[in-house]
């Protein structure tokens, strides 16, 4: 081990002040692990768009409680030097490994800043701090959550007062004020932060009841799966609240557990993860099933569809993302049961709301379908598109609804102006409750959707590498030698997305329309190291015939992903 290396480890130990991480790093240099050891000290963790986030362990490259006292000064030194001073700071953790503590910690710094801090008094789901910081008129919110990620992450998600995820400028420049700080023993800290609970949760409970309609129809039967996440207890008030029954639970997965022990990654999109939700449906003849990711922003939602006969796919409305070498990510298991894309659940929302006929925009990411613009234009909405993330859908000026793909939906963005698993589930019981009045399904819904504007077929290809260069150099032959066809397409035009537009931000990624309407989206992924590709094709419907458009989108989703996965060579 070269001097180099021990002298970082043997400063972190110094100012640590978790004897966990003490006790990992002193066996680590006891055992000479120099390859561990290179990985934790090889650099900092990154502060960006969705603040920080990564495997909780000792060093810089870490998430633990040295990294999260420095990034909770750096957040207070930006808040004091941009005059954000005449409110709280919101605090808030999900149930995963040292969350509770690394919220304590940032409570600490932010009262030795001289800020006032309000710290949720159990861990609760990330929409409820979202909500809270509009409704406490704070000028900032942090929750301690790594999402949907493995069992050994944490992370760092910070907003700012308007209740949306920070966006560039403000990440650049708390990365720098976290850079300038001192040594650990120069940051002051308090112990006399104010806590919140039963006030904030009940108001955040109250403003989904309202939505909806005391003559809505409710009879309802429902499995539901939080995977070991802090959704159920919110839930379960949230729908009782809303004048829904009880839904039923699953057992194994129903407490909060940061191992995950039932599922091998705990993010609804994953194979199997909602097989148990599935399992349950089935036993008690469920009408829905609908899932939560563990910190409950996301909302996932199978159906029963007695016509799948066990098939997955594009032309099912199966899989969301085929990952080469690793079969489909997503869940699209058989036994008469599907999950509903986020594209499809975004169009029935889309369909459901705008219909409505609100003032105001919907907004969806450049990756997700283009169905919703039609819906859009259909009501009468105004409709954008935003770069990838709830930090630019949740900002869109006059928003009344908003959805990525990913499984992530605004449904109130007067209330929350982000992602929020809890009242997008909420909607979705009662948008199911309105068919099964009428004698319909919501895949009775989704047939009509695409006779009114077209089968629009969505699918992933998702190339997972270890060496980063390759996403790069694959993004770089791409930008030097375009496609000119994919599958029976030809490529009517190429947008370079790190050009920037007048709508949209400079990003790392390529667009391409193709021949009848179809279009591809390839970019970097912003939290694993992916190169993904986003794929929609649009097909007519002939004489009410949706089934046999759904064979022809299975069909010419293959041809793309196939031609797609040629041009990257990877």
């Amino acid at each position: 081990m070269n001097d180099e290396l021990r002298g970082a480890a043997e400063a972190w130990l110094s100012e640590d002040p978790d004897p966990d991480t003490r006790a990992e790093l002193e066996g680590l240099l006891a055992a000479g692990d120099t390859v561990e050891l290179a990985d934790r000290f090889a650099g900092t963790l990154e502060f960006g768009t969705a603040g920080l986030r990564g495997a909780v362990g000792a060093g810089p490259n870490r998430m633990n409680r040295v990294v999260v006292i420095r990034a909770a000064a750096g957040l207070a030194a930006y808040l004091k030097a941009n005059g954000l001073t005449d409110g709280p700071v919101l605090i808030g953790y999900d149930a995963r490994h040292k969350s509770d503590v690394f919220a304590q910690d940032t409570a600490a710094v932010v009262r030795g800043a001289g800020l006032d801090a309000v710290l949720l008094d159990r861990h609760t789901p990330t929409p409820v701090i979202a909500f809270g910081i509009r409704h406490l008129k704070a000028v900032a919110g942090v929750v301690v959550t790594a999402s949907h990620n493995p069992p050994q992450d944490n992370g760092y998600k910070v907003y700012l007062g308007d209740g949306s995820q920070i966006v560039p400028p403000a990440d650049a420049e708390i990365a720098a004020a976290i850079a300038a700080v001192g040594p650990l023993e120069s940051v002051p800290r308090g112990d006399d932060w104010q806590t919140t609970g039963d006030e904030l949760l009940n108001a955040y409970l109250d403003r989904i009841a309202e939505l909806v309609p005391a003559d809505a129809p409710r009879d309802l039967n429902v499995a539901y799966t939080p995977l070991h996440g802090v959704g159920r207890t919110l839930v379960e008030d949230a729908v009782a609240r809303a004048g829904f029954a009880a839904p039923a639970v699953v057992a194994t997965q129903a407490d909060p557990d940061p191992d995950f022990p039932t599922v091998s990654f705990p993010n609804p999109e994953e194979p199997g993860a909602i097989d148990a939700a599935l399992e349950l449906a089935r036993q008690i003849d469920a009408d829905i099933a609908v899932a939560n990711d563990p910190d409950a922003d996301r909302c996932a939602v199978a159906v029963p569809d007695p016509g799948l006969g066990g098939a997955t796919g594009a032309g099912a409305g199966g899989g969301a993302d085929a990952e080469t070498g690793a079969g489909v990510e997503g869940a699209a298991p058989g036994g008469g049961w599907r999950m509903l894309r986020g594209d499809e659940l975004g169009a029935l929302l889309g369909e459901f709301l705008l219909s409505q006929r609100p003032e105001g925009v919907a907004a969806c990411s450049i990756v997700s379908s283009s169905l919703l613009g039609k819906i859009s234009e259909a009501y009468g909405v105004r409709y954008v598109e935003t770069l990838t993330g709830f930090k630019w859908i949740g900002r869109v000026p006059e928003l009344v609804f908003g959805y990525e793909e990913a499984l992530g939906y605004c449904v109130d963005p007067t209330a929350v102006k982000d992602k929020d698993g809890v009242s997008t589930l909420v909607r979705v019981l009662e948008m199911a409750a309105r068919a099964k009045a009428e004698g319909r399904t919501l895949i009775d819904l989704l047939d009509d959707l695409a006779i009114k504007y077209g089968l629009h077929a969505t699918d992933q290809l998702s190339v997972r590498v270890e060496d980063l260069s390759l996403i790069q150099t694959a993004m770089s032959n791409l930008r030097a030698t375009p496609p000119t066809t994919l599958g029976t397409h030809t490529v009517v035009q190429t947008d370079d997305l790190a050009m920037g537009s007048a709508e949209l931000p400079p990003t790392d990624g390529l667009r391409y329309t193709l021949s009848e309407g179809a279009r591809v989206v390839v970019r970097p992924s912003g939290t694993e190291p992916k190169l993904k590709c986003y794929l929609e094709v649009v097909i007519p419907v002939q004489d009410g015939d949706v089934a046999a458009a759904r064979v022809a989108a299975a069909t010419d989703l293959a041809g793309i992903k196939q031609a797609l996965s040629t041009a990257l060579g990877l």
